[in-house]
């Protein structure tokens, strides 16, 4: 089965638009394309209940991220300090950035 492709890749900063974190922002740590799914750091935080393993892991509850629907998600643009949907431009060397489709600010380092 293929993965979708998606827009949003690990340390961009985004803001959840849907759901118990609404309105927040944070950096992506991971991306489950697979799954559809990302990672956001110091979001969506919920407790497990972990097994002590050992001296170095005592074991007892974890709040950890969990995560969230790309959906609920999108990419924050600095300069219009509002959340965006993001276009792909072609570069005149032939390759791709990815742009703010309200201000046309490039977004990352691609």
């Amino acid at each position: 089965m293929a993965s979708a492709k998606y827009k949003i890749k690990k340390n961009d900063t985004v803001m959840v638009v849907a759901g118990r974190d609404r309105g927040k922002t944070g950096k992506v740590m991971r991306v489950l394309p697979e799954r559809g799914r990302v990672v956001i750091e110091r979001l969506n935080l919920v407790k497990r209940h972990s097994k002590p393993r050992g001296a170095q892991s005592p074991g007892g509850i974890v709040e950890k991220e969990a995560a969230l629907d790309i959906s609920n998600v999108m990419i924050f643009c600095d300069r219009c300090n509002a959340p965006v949907r993001v276009g792909v431009k072609a570069n005149d060397d032939g390759s791709k950035s990815r742009v703010c489709r309200r201000c046309g600010e490039v977004i990352g380092n691609d």
